[in-house]
């Protein structure tokens, strides 16, 4: 068992409460104990300040836990013995309190239960008929009432202790887990934005290089295409950092498609429906919605060949409908390999609870079907 901190407060409280009682006793004259008075009142407050000077070096050395709990036992049983008022025995309970602590439940009740028992073998070896004395048996039953306190107390105080660990291990634990959805989260924008960007800059630079001989003004209409796929690309980034800050402003679903819609390249050509109300979809389900449709728009535009892609969202009542078609060259779902837009796709749609669905076969065309719940997920 691992070692919890004990509750510092509570020894030096009965240690200050004893010495109290017992130099009260000794100016009073109401002790009885054998030995000169002043010999045992001097014995008891050193004995007394070396149990205080035992829990400061037990604060600075918890390691050293066997030899703290033997010394404490040796000096609670030389304050019994020195005390004239015999306040010193509840010290006895601070035994098993103080294992509780180091050792485990299972050390400190043993501890209990031998108090108990030596106080039981010194009332029958030195006070014959003690049990029908009620001095001793009331101080019998105050020390397993002690006992008993001090054990809840420590059993309360350990359990504490163990659940702020198992929170703070739990706390980092979600950090963790946190920081590798955030990485994620990071990743599939670097993918859809940047990714969508950089892959039209390099067909339209591609087409620059092919052009620049044999059609000069193509080749500058391609250039000019890719300073545009530059700033937006810039724009994109410019929006990821005032989203980390919290500073974004959502577009609306049909306004970003729009922009995919007028890319600036003259093939495919792509015509976007949005039909319904965004209202009632969050942030995440309207950015799962659309970069859906970029993954695909860009796979038309880098894989597929295709010449015209058709973008058709349907916002119902429960649901959010996404069909992005085209007329490429489709491709084997099942054997598609190697890419992230795939995969960042469908994680963002599972995350919002949606499913995804890809129709498509060798000069087939493409088929995306991206189906969204409505409060699903918590709005952003």
């Amino acid at each position: 068992m691992a070692a919890y901190g004990p509750v510092r407060w509570v020894p030096p409280l009965l240690y200050g409460a004893v010495l109290v009682g017992g130099l009260y006793y000794a100016a009073a004259g109401l002790g009885d104990g054998p030995g000169p008075s002043v010999w045992r009142t001097v014995g008891f407050v050193a004995v007394i300040g070396a149990l205080f000077a035992l829990e400061a070096a037990g604060h600075r050395r918890p390691a050293a836990r066997v030899p703290l709990l033997l010394a404490r036992c040796a000096l609670i049983g030389a304050a019994v013995v020195l005390d004239a008022s015999d306040l010193a025995q509840v010290l006895f309970v601070l035994l098993p309190f103080t294992a509780y602590f180091a050792f485990g439940r299972t050390t400190a009740l043993a501890l209990g239960a031998l108090c108990l028992a030596g106080l039981l073998t010194l009332y029958v070896l030195t006070a014959p008929g003690w049990y029908r004395d009620l001095e001793h048996v009331s101080d019998l039953l105050m020390l397993t009432v002690g006992l008993v306190l001090a054990l809840s107390m420590a059993a309360v105080a350990v359990g504490e202790q163990r659940a702020r660990r198992e929170l703070e291990e739990y706390a980092e634990r979600v950090a963790e887990l946190s920081a590798a959805t955030e990485r994620n989260r990071l990743a599939r924008d670097i993918h859809d934005s940047l990714g969508h960007h950089l892959t039209a800059m390099s067909v339209q630079l591609e087409m620059a290089s092919d052009f620049r001989a044999l059609d000069p003004d193509a080749a500058q209409r391609a250039l000019n295409e890719a300073r545009r796929s530059v700033k937006l690309a810039l724009g994109d980034v410019r929006q990821s950092v005032r989203a980390l800050r919290g500073e974004a402003a959502h577009p609306t679903l049909s306004a970003a498609l729009a922009g995919l819609a007028h890319g600036g390249e003259a093939r495919p050509v792509v015509t976007v429906e949005v039909t319904g109300d965004e209202d009632g979809l969050g942030a995440a389900e309207l950015t799962a919605l659309y970069r859906a449709a970029q993954e695909a728009v860009t796979n038309a535009r880098r894989h597929a060949r295709a010449t015209r892609v058709t973008v058709a969202v349907l916002l119902a009542e429960d649901t959010a409908r996404l069909v992005v078609s085209d007329d490429g060259r489709g491709f084997v779902p099942e054997a598609a390999v190697g890419g992230f837009g795939l995969l960042g796709m469908r994680e963002r749609v599972h995350l919002v609870a949606g499913s995804v669905d890809i129709d498509s076969g060798p000069d087939a065309g493409t088929r995306l079907t991206v189906t969204v719940p409505r409060g699903k997920t918590t709005r952003g």
